[in-house]
């Protein structure tokens, strides 16, 4: 194997690939990055897996000669990143070793043989479906943030993903919160779909696209699900098992119920989260014309803040807040403005956007 490329553009499809390739000591194959350089039209292709998760970076190259190798994930792309000229050539060694030459720079890598890298999954061409990427993008920024990242309970370490006819809706909790968002969608598949896809794999579906304008393609096997943008392929295993039934736990019966400025209401949640150490709730009170909120933290600090609202109620009430779940559903609310629902200090309580776009449940801390 013989190859000739930009060494820039190198170093940056090689960090891409890089992402999916295993950290973990007990795989070591899977902690390369495998280039295979084919004659023809068809691009040289780097690809990497944890054997969760597989991408797939197309390369512009010219080859020489034809083949594949095993680069180091951890180091090839600060090496190439760090060499001088403009141009760099990778060609193979014998045992796995890859000789990186670039300008008066000669390097060798250490890689493994090429057959001691895992199998990666077929790319399903037959079931893709086109959707709009930004909307993707933008739905999985409303709710990433409720997803568990506890590994003991890997359901809720993904998002329901359900693509229907018209609209596009994720759900994620970690129990403790609930995120739900949905979006029109103008491309859909031919009928409805839905699959719990790990939120990492989305995240970094979102991060490849970053800000292309070409659609998403989109195939969901029984138990794989494939995103592929500009050449670029991410397949993901789906996590097995019973999402909650997220509608049945949006909280009902709310009584007491205010719209507030979106930024304001922000702003207010950050400045008083200052004086917030480990467990200590956020406090709020809302009472007739005023949402107050304040947060005390033994021998450290306390703090207080009231925002005038629109609430004529008889009734006070009181309830504690986690102050980083109260800051994250307030930043995931789209629009200017924050619907807050609440029903008593022991029962959640619920953000919601005004177009109902959004909702977000949150449970309330005894204070």
């Amino acid at each position: 194997m013989k190859i000739r490329c930009n060494r820039e553009h190198l170093a940056d499809r090689l960090a891409q690939a890089a992402r999916a390739a295993s950290t973990r000591a007990n795989l070591q194959s899977a902690s390369h990055v495998r280039l295979t350089a084919s004659s023809g039209e068809t691009p040289v292709e780097l690809a990497a897996t944890d054997l969760e998760m597989t991408l797939r970076v197309p390369l512009d190259a010219d080859v020489e000669q034809e083949g594949s190798v095993l680069l180091p994930a951890k180091i090839a792309p600060e090496l190439i990143r760090a060499l001088t000229g403009e141009t760099v050539e990778l060609s193979a060694g014998e045992d796995g070793r890859v000789l990186v030459t670039a300008g008066s720079s000669s390097y060798t890598l250490y890689g493994l043989p090429v057959d001691e890298f895992p199998q990666l999954p077929e790319i399903d061409h037959e079931h893709l479906f086109e959707t709009d990427c930004s909307t993707f993008a933008e739905v999985v920024s409303r709710v990433k943030r409720a997803a568990s990242r506890d590994e003991s309970r890997p359901v809720l370490t993904g998002a329901l993903v359900r693509f229907e006819q018209d609209r596009l809706i994720m759900a994620a909790t970690d129990s403790y919160r609930l995120a739900v968002a949905e979006a029109p969608l103008a491309k859909a598949p031919p009928e409805a779909l839905e699959a719990i896809i790990p939120v990492k794999a989305m995240e970094e579906v979102v991060r490849l696209a970053g800000s292309s304008t070409s659609p998403l393609s989109v195939a969901i096997g029984e138990g794989l699900v494939t995103f592929g943008i500009d050449g670029l392929w991410l397949s993901v295993r789906r996590i097995e098992g019973q999402f909650p039934n997220f509608t049945a736990l949006r909280p009902e019966g709310i009584e007491h119920s205010i719209t507030i400025a979106k930024d304001e209401l922000l702003e207010v949640v950050k400045r008083v989260g200052i004086v917030v150490r480990q467990n200590t709730p956020v406090r709020a009170e809302l009472s007739t014309g005023t949402l107050s909120l304040s947060a005390r933290t033994a021998d450290v600090a306390e703090g207080a803040e009231s925002i005038p609202v629109a609430y004529d109620g008889a009734e006070t009430i009181e309830i504690g807040f986690n102050h980083e779940f109260l800051r994250d559903g307030i930043e995931s609310v789209p629009g200017d403005e924050v619907k807050l629902g609440l029903i008593s200090s022991l029962r959640p309580a619920l953000l919601e956007s005004v177009d109902g776009t959004f909702w977000y449940v949150i449970m309330p801390i005894r204070i």
